[in-house]
């Protein structure tokens, strides 16, 4: 079995978003090449012992408990998917444990900070390209969608009468999500506005580059930290950061937790209830300050 079956098995037949299938792909072809020049050993011939040199390896190179954790998820698939395909008898994984990853809380930006942000109209130009920028700090602090969800995003996905947004989520699951009367109107302007731009070729993707091809994900990265800079000094300004303060704003005004787990796509309430250590932080902060004998 080569890494491209594999990957397109991911793809395909798993649904992995593609930056996992891309994260997968550099992972698997980097054991294949330690394999290969420590062992001249294929994937397919790999035992305990080889992913523990292999690990031993990245661990000397500094890496992040979270880093070797993937890598160690994406030998743990390939394999799993070898046995499945019977192209292996078992697993050289087996006996391999996974890092202890400490539990980061999540980063978020304040809501004053990000009102502060949206209603200053000095940080946005009027032009394309700032109207679209505004948009997609809109949009991912509005919703809480995902990078890859935002760049998927169409216009016909915006239901303009109901004020309600579809995403296409992980493992190709649907939710709809409802928008604020403001961003409404945000989207129907920046629609206009971009139909009357002189691309090339007109795309039904929502957020576009200058040039009206579909926005990909080192734009969104770039327009989100230029624009959190203005607001914030934290060195984490990813679109995730956004995705965060979505659902810590929401929680911190009584949002019930199950309600943020379907707006944000969650397959379990575990990974949604990492919101609420933000929440008691953010009570402690509070009684250290109001209460007297605190």
């Amino acid at each position: 079995m080569s890494i491209n079956s594999f990957l397109i098995f991911l793809q395909h037949e798993k649904r992995y978003s593609n930056h996992t299938v891309v994260s997968y792909e550099q992972d698997l072809q980097r054991f294949e090449v330690f394999l290969n020049e420590n062992f001249e050993l294929g994937l397919l011939d790999a035992k305990a012992v080889h992913v523990r040199s292999f690990l031993a390896s990245l661990i000397e190179e500094n890496l992040s408990e979270s880093t070797v954790g993937r890598k160690i998820s994406a030998l743990r698939s390939f394999y799993k998917h070898a046995i499945t395909t019977e192209l292996r008898a078992d697993s050289p994984m087996a006996l391999i444990k996974s890092p202890k990853i400490p539990k980061k809380l999540p980063v978020f930006v304040e809501d004053a900070k990000m009102d502060f942000l949206l209603d200053n109209d000095d940080y946005f130009s009027l032009d394309f390209s700032g109207r679209r920028d505004k948009l997609i700090i809109e949009i991912l602090f509005g919703t809480g969608v995902r990078l890859a969800e935002l760049m998927g995003l169409k216009e016909n996905d915006i239901d303009f009468y109901q004020g309600t947004i579809k995403v296409l989520g992980k493992r190709n699951k649907e939710r709809i999500i409802p928008l604020h009367a403001e961003l409404v109107t945000q989207i129907k302007n920046y629609i206009n506005l971009k139909l009357s731009q002189d691309f090339d070729n007109k795309n039904a993707t929502l957020i576009v580059t200058n040039t009206g091809t579909p926005a990909y994900s080192k734009l969104i990265y770039r327009v989100v930290n230029s624009y959190l800079t203005h607001v914030s000094t934290q060195s984490k300004k990813s679109p995730h950061v956004l995705r965060h303060s979505f659902a810590t704003s929401l929680l911190n005004r009584g949002a019930d937790l199950n309600a943020i787990k379907e707006l944000l796509g969650h397959a379990s309430l575990a990974a949604t209830q990492v919101y609420t250590h933000n929440s008691i932080e953010r009570l402690k902060s509070i009684y250290k300050q109001a209460h007297p004998k605190a």
